[in-house]
């Protein structure tokens, strides 16, 4: 026996300059072959965090995974069958960590595939205000958090950088301010490296000091 109890997962990547959201086709009623966010009903007795695993790796094929809690939609209309409620969840991972590990376990949801944030499609109950909220969460916490950083690998130019954050935002940032400030904040190491593999000019590479930063934001 199921309850009236829902889990949904936003799942956010950086993939070809872009901020990407992990979305699954539906394959039951209601709202079959539309997309939808990962998610599906806690069984009866069911912890709520081994729900969110167990979900996670149904609808994804990923696992050990940390999510974090977004909040609770509860909405008159949000679901056909009337007030469901739901418990999101939200979470990044590196694109290339999890590129070939995406793959639902269960009949259904038929696929599962990356969204760019301002590409996504007609989303099925309310999880397009779910993603919308999740999302305002990620900007007014970017400079709090280290979301930005575990969004790209572990070593990265300033212009990935920079792309991220405008990618967050959903703007066009200044490349001087920005780097600027980038610098003042001095959460970057400089490696002795540069890009490899690449047909124009090979730009610097840096590393993120976690360490430093978490002090910082201790103090502040």
């Amino acid at each position: 026996m199921q309850t009236h109890f829902t889990i949904d997962c936003v799942i956010y990547s950086f993939n070809d300059g872009k901020l990407q959201v992990l979305l699954t086709e539906r394959n039951e009623y209601p709202y079959k072959d539309w997309w939808a966010l990962p998610g599906f009903f806690v069984d009866k007795g069911e912890e709520m965090e081994d729900a969110v695993k167990r979900i996670l790796y149904e609808h994804t094929g990923l696992k050990d995974i940390f999510m974090e809690q977004l909040g609770a939609f509860a909405g008159v209309k949000r679901h056909p069958q009337g007030r469901i409620l739901t418990v999101a969840f939200s979470t990044i991972v590196k694109y290339d960590d999890v590129k070939f590990k995406i793959k639902p376990m269960t009949s259904y949801m038929r696929q599962a595939q990356w969204f760019p944030i301002d590409q996504l499609p007609e989303l099925a109950f309310d999880h397009h205000q779910v993603i919308q909220q999740s999302l305002q969460k990620l900007k007014y916490n970017i400079n709090y958090s280290t979301a930005v950083y575990e969004l790209l690998p572990e070593k990265f130019t300033l212009t990935q950088l920079q792309q991220v954050y405008e990618a967050i935002l959903g703007k066009v940032l200044d490349k001087r301010n920005f780097r600027k400030k980038i610098a003042n904040d001095g959460f970057l190491k400089e490696l002795q490296e540069v890009q490899k593999g690449v047909s124009y000019r090979a730009a610097r590479l840096y590393k993120f000091d976690k360490r430093k930063f978490q002090k910082q934001v201790a103090i502040d």
